[in-house]
């Protein structure tokens, strides 16, 4: 018996099938060309990449993505802070980010669906 992932994966498939047999795929933005990479996409964990590319683009940001905006961010200061209380200020707030991350990550794992 096929699970719900991938009912729903060839239901996507089927109509993927049907706009691009009616020309409807060559009308959208960005088509035939690669996809943009957002800021803090590489630090997102790949299996919410897609699913939280698709949520923004209608416009509604799940509260992760403020927490990879905001991790991106810290790094990025963090290695170019130059004051050992700055870089110890930053590595405590980025070590809060990641745990956060984390605690959030592990209950959608826990949960088994995204």
């Amino acid at each position: 018996m096929p699970t719900r992932l991938e009912l729903v994966e060839d239901e996507i498939s089927r109509k993927l099938a049907e706009a691009h047999q009616s020309g409807e795929l060559k009308a959208a933005k960005g088509y035939g060309r690669p996809l943009l990479t957002p800021d803090g996409w590489d630090d997102t964990p790949e299996e919410f990449r897609m699913g939280f590319k698709i949520l923004k683009d209608a416009g509604f940001y799940p509260p992760e993505i403020e927490l990879m905006r905001r991790r991106s961010e810290l790094r990025a200061a963090l290695i170019s802070a130059t004051e050992a209380h700055d870089r110890e200020r930053l590595a405590l707030e980025l070590a809060s980010i990641d745990q956060r991350i984390s605690v959030r990550l592990e209950a959608v794992r826990a949960s088994g669906s995204l």
